[in-house]
């Protein structure tokens, strides 16, 4: 039985801009050339003009972003992406698909945030290296509205066999994924800023571990220590744990206890309060319904995307 999905799609604004954010740190210093006063049109799609200022400040950008080994390799790829773009807000604005303008600000918003500075500061290091910020708000803006149109184009319609995803979870679990668990987590915390070692703690854990005997002790064992908790987990599912964890608790038997492993916030271990041979693939089958799905909603947005270009009366000057 097929079954319709209807996934997120967030078309990439570009992996560049990853490198835009540690880029401008070393670039803020550069001293930008005057921008031209008067635009000349270089480009027309389907008669809707792209000039040689939007073509410099988004090669500028694209400097900022380390993208491209020259300046004529970078003017070529601003060409390209504004073409993109002018489909993708023509098509947009044909659906009525266009996002408001609090939208672009609030992704803006959000490349300064995740840069730590504030919208104003990011404006002004663009404008520091010669780029108008409306041309990444530009880019915001049409990968957004191009968000829209394939959301509400293709992803209502794209369809993916249930049958083939249950075929494709099974060829990749094996038998330590056929167990369901009732697990309890000891943590060994390192408080923040107490300057104790994780090897301090992994053979605190190490001793927790050779004086555990099953997890109705577990709480009066971890009293003997400091800074040592118990938290219930639950069931999981193996399917829904680390390969590596749940390869451990398959060779492990009720009362059993993981080796310690290090985490964000101490040394951690897994306890086995419960364990039944279960066959559940809905965790791995879900998991592969999104990754598939996106791979599914891409190829076919970039298909949409080339017939766009293939309809489009494009001139270049």
């Amino acid at each position: 039985m097929d079954k319709t999905i209807m996934k997120p799609f967030t078309p990439a604004i570009g992996n560049a801009l990853a490198c835009l954010f540690l880029a401008m740190a070393t670039l803020m210093g550069m001293n930008a050339g005057a921008m031209a006063q008067s635009a000349t049109i270089k480009i027309t799609v389907n008669e809707e003009p792209i000039t040689d200022r939007q073509i410099s400040n988004r090669s500028k950008l694209l400097q900022l972003e380390r993208r491209g080994g020259s300046n004529s390799a970078r003017i070529g790829m601003a060409r390209e992406e504004l073409v993109d773009e002018a489909l993708k807000m023509q098509e947009a604005r044909r659906l009525g698909r266009v996002p408001q303008e609090s939208e672009v600000t609030a992704a803006y918003a959000s490349i300064a945030q995740n840069m730590r500075i504030s919208s104003d500061n990011l404006s002004r290091i663009l404008r520091e290296n010669g780029v108008d910020p409306d041309t990444l708000r530009d880019r915001l803006r049409a990968s957004i509205a191009w968000g829209n149109v394939v959301r509400g184009t293709i992803g209502a319609n794209l369809q993916i066999s249930d049958v083939e995803l249950e075929e494709r979870a099974a060829a990749q679990t094996g038998k330590e994924d056929n167990f369901d668990y009732i697990l309890k987590e000891i943590l060994f915390i390192i408080p923040r800023g107490s300057g104790i070692s994780s090897s301090r703690r992994t053979a605190e854990a190490n001793r927790y571990r050779r004086a555990f005997k099953g997890c109705e002790s577990a709480v009066e064992l971890s009293l003997s220590y400091k800074d040592a908790a118990v938290i219930d987990l639950g069931r999981r599912h193996a399917t829904q744990l680390p390969d590596a964890i749940a390869s451990q608790l398959a060779h492990l038997d009720v009362g059993g206890i993981t080796a310690p492993r290090v985490v964000e916030n101490g040394v951690s271990m897994l306890a086995i309060c419960s364990k039944t041979e279960a066959r559940d693939l809905t965790f791995v089958t879900n998991q592969l319904r999104q990754e598939v799905g996106t791979s599914l909603l891409q190829e076919e947005a970039d298909k949409y995307l080339a017939e766009l270009r293939a309809k489009a009366s494009i001139v270049s000057r």
